[in-house]
């Protein structure tokens, strides 16, 4: 596969997509990679099964700027995806039926979590889930036209595979 930009195809709110992607992860973490995330996120309550990856090493770039302070060392992995029924959050169409739906995934959630509260993109999540994504293409906040994909499963049957 060559690293160019994923293919993204969409029909309706949900999309294919294939390429790609990048992931960072802390120094000796690198064989856990794809177990998913180990805290909540935008899209994850804590403990539960999400994987989080970037478009573009640029992408992972502009995620992690989110992430100052955790540590000051990444290792970026690569992963080839191929994954159906994704939900496109760049689509306005798509993005305002969430929001109307759910509340705003593209809201601050972080202090939110942090003091207990579920945040709107929980909810979001929930809902996308709901009409039968297996994940979703997060524009980035931090550089307009970057994105990220959210896998909500992987790798098991009736999923996308990521290797």
């Amino acid at each position: 596969m060559s690293l160019s930009e994923p293919e993204v195809r969409t029909v309706g709110y949900l999309s294919t997509v294939r390429g790609r992607f990048f992931r960072a992860v802390v120094p000796g973490y690198e064989q856990n990679a794809l177990s998913g995330s180990v805290r909540a996120g935008r899209y994850s309550r804590p403990h539960q099964p999400t994987l989080y990856l970037s478009s573009s090493e640029a992408g992972v770039t502009a995620a992690m700027m989110a992430h100052a302070g955790l540590t000051d060392r990444w290792h970026v992995l690569q992963f080839d995806v191929n994954a159906a029924d994704v939900f496109d959050l760049r689509a306005s169409r798509a993005l305002d039926e969430v929001r109307r739906k759910a509340g705003d995934p593209l809201s601050a959630w972080q202090e939110i979590a942090e003091h207990g509260g579920e945040p709107a993109s929980w909810h979001a999540r929930d809902w996308i889930e709901s009409i039968g994504a297996k994940g979703l293409i997060d524009p980035s906040r931090k550089v307009p036209g970057l994105w990220h994909l959210v896998l909500f499963s992987w790798n098991v049957p009736g999923s996308p595979i990521v290797s």
